[in-house]
């Protein structure tokens, strides 16, 4: 969970302003948010949110859709950012925890276990990561993807209740109505990753 906190979100929120600095808007750079400091990046709910509930955001990055060249294309390429990032981070983690379940099963040492099942865990938070931002409710990923597919008229009037939807997405998560689900899309992603990053260490299992 301090995996989380301290390394999985401020890479999360790096990808966002990197790639809205690289598309023409240097909003978040010019805030200092184009960094990995975790200082900078976490919020206290969603950080309290990560403990409670495994699921969690950081502080949103500001982007200004006005200063890119093509405004929704880009918009939703900023927003996938994030999530594209947790899930590399996921893939490699679990090349690592791979590499050492491999000596693991050479060598049972009760230290190597733990090593593995901690990579194993960064690389699940991290995919919870990626899978709840993507939720299309602000402030998370998904709502800043909304804006590539739907009528900008539609799509602001939506956001009149953004706070209202933040609300309602805590009531289901402190209810478990969609932590199951959610857990459900998280392992199916790591299963698909285990059997990609599993196939260069079978030979020595």
């Amino acid at each position: 969970l301090v995996m989380a906190l301290f390394v999985a979100m401020p890479v999360h929120e790096f990808a966002h302003a990197f790639i809205a600095h690289k598309l023409g808007d240097d909003t978040a750079k010019n805030m200092g948010r184009m960094t990995i400091d975790p200082k900078v990046h976490i919020d206290p709910i969603g950080a309290i949110m990560i403990f409670l509930f495994g699921f969690g955001y950081a502080k949103p990055v500001p982007v200004r859709m006005r200063k890119f060249r093509q405004p929704k294309r880009d918009m939703a390429l900023v927003a996938l950012a994030g999530p594209v990032c947790n899930l590399l981070q996921t893939f490699i983690l679990m090349l690592i925890y791979n590499a050492v379940f491999a000596i693991y099963t050479k060598n049972s040492s009760e230290a190597l276990g733990y090593i593995a099942f901690f990579f194993f865990t960064a690389a699940y938070i991290n995919t919870n990561l990626a899978v709840f931002n993507l939720i299309p409710v602000p402030p998370l990923d998904g709502s800043r993807i909304l804006t590539a597919v739907l009528p900008t008229k539609i799509y602001f009037k939506l956001m009149e209740y953004e706070r209202y939807m933040m609300i309602g997405l805590l009531i289901l998560l402190a209810t478990d109505v969609i932590v199951k689900p959610l857990s459900m899309v998280s392992g199916f992603v790591m299963g698909v990753l285990q059997i990609i990053t599993s196939l260069p260490f079978n030979f020595l299992i």
